[in-house]
């Protein structure tokens, strides 16, 4: 038999227990808490699923719900994407000049059935129809207005033909920024209302438009668009339009490689209310081609300034040619020291060929401006009356735009079908 414990060593064998039970009964509240939210598995089946919102873009400071799910997106925003079909439209890559059904992709921009899409989707068709699903019925659209110097056309549906028409709000292009995330639908080699998500690679990129002359401060997205994706909305985070899908870079392929080129809204929306109503958009141009100035250009040429856009054609006939503005270029095509070296507009410093072509584009045809060149050593401002600039570049009945040298081919790449 154990000898009687000592009142002390009583007291501290009570104490122990009571301590063991205490901490016992804490343990067994922290499970059933755990257990009830679901942090500790039971073995049951059932599992918690939450979509992660797209990160919000930081150039939205106003926003505060952390931006909308992919989901959510496609769900609202895609219910206002169309799948186009136009019949009669010329095949510009065929030797023949073959005519057949051209696809792509357009959005409702107003309850009223107006439909935003590309040029190059549309532009000649002999009959255009637009269906909102897959196998849905074909809704014939007439095609209202055509701007194939940014590669933009508006259709127009009847709003009766189409239960609970849903439009696609415009958003700001300007306010983009890389690494915002992106979200594009589309119709992609004839898979309608296909969505893919990715964020803007770059900004201020450069294509051809179906006019062949240039679009600046075009939209780069690794979003994966394809054939059929033209016309689509590229949508930021709160499912807002920031560009509309036109061509990808493919390295000589046909697919995507995660280079796609979208046409800021900013720019549709400038010229919107002209198109549905029809109007023809009439643009100033100056008819230069020019070179950016590089140190190496610099250098070689023995340029007085480090920056500017070296004039290497003034088209003959043309305004700034009319003016008095020179172009040089050497035999094998390159830039010569012969061309006149523009530096600044209406008072205004240009350090590019972009800068340029900017402050032409916010004139009208018949317009003057004062144009800043430096000739050798020497500083002249020129004033030059604008032109209209022509339908196509290089017709000959007027002088070319505004462009910059064209880069080297970079083996593919171009407007989507």
């Amino acid at each position: 038999m154990n000898p009687v414990l000592a009142p002390e060593k009583q007291r501290s064998t009570l104490s122990n227990l009571i301590a063991g039970v205490l901490g016992g009964l804490i343990v067994l509240i922290a499970g059933a808490i755990l257990i009830a939210t679901d942090v500790i598995d039971t073995g049951d089946s059932r599992t918690v699923v939450r979509q992660a919102p797209i990160s919000q873009p930081a150039s939205d400071p106003a926003a505060t719900d952390g931006g909308r799910t992919v989901q959510d997106i496609y769900r609202e925003e895609g219910e206002g994407v169309v799948f186009v079909e136009a019949d009669g439209v010329t095949d510009e890559g065929s030797l023949l000049g073959q005519q057949g059904t051209a696809t792509g992709s357009g959005f409702v921009v107003d309850k009223d059935g107006t439909i935003l899409t590309n040029a190059h989707v549309v532009d000649g068709a002999d009959a255009v129809t637009v269906s909102f699903q897959e196998g849905g019925e074909s809704i014939d659209a007439e095609v209202k207005g055509v701007d194939a110097d940014i590669d933009l056309a508006v259709l127009k549906i009847d709003p009766a033909q189409v239960n609970n028409l849903q439009t696609i709000p415009l958003g700001d292009s300007s306010q983009a920024e890389v690494g915002d995330p992106v979200v594009a639908i589309g119709n992609p080699l004839g898979f309608q209302r296909t969505v893919t998500t990715g964020i803007v690679s770059a900004l201020g990129r450069q294509i051809d438009a179906p006019s062949g002359f240039s679009i600046s401060n075009v939209i780069q997205t690794d979003a994966s668009i394809n054939p059929g994706n033209s016309g689509g909305p590229l949508l930021d985070a709160q499912g807002r339009v920031i560009g509309i899908n036109s061509q990808i870079a493919t390295s000589g392929g046909q697919g995507s490689v995660g280079i796609g080129f979208a046409v800021p809204v900013n720019v549709a929306k400038q010229v919107l209310p002209q198109l549905r109503e029809g109007k023809e958009i009439e643009r100033a141009y100056l008819g230069v081609q020019m070179a950016a100035v590089t140190e190496e250009l610099q250098k070689e040429l023995d340029l007085p300034v480090g920056e500017g856009a070296l004039i290497t054609e003034s088209v003959e006939g043309g305004p700034a040619d009319d003016a008095g503005l020179r172009g040089g270029t050497e035999a094998s095509g390159a830039p010569s020291g012969e061309g006149d070296l523009i530096v600044g507009i209406d008072g205004e410093t240009v350090s590019d060929p972009d800068g340029v072509a900017a402050a032409v584009a916010g004139k009208k045809p018949g317009d003057t401006i004062k144009v800043e060149v430096r000739r050798g050593e020497e500083t002249r401002t020129i004033t030059v009356t604008l032109g209209e600039r022509p339908e196509q570049l290089g017709q000959s009945n007027s002088a070319q735009p505004d462009e910059q040298q064209p880069p080297e081919d970079d083996g593919g790449g171009g407007l989507l079908p």
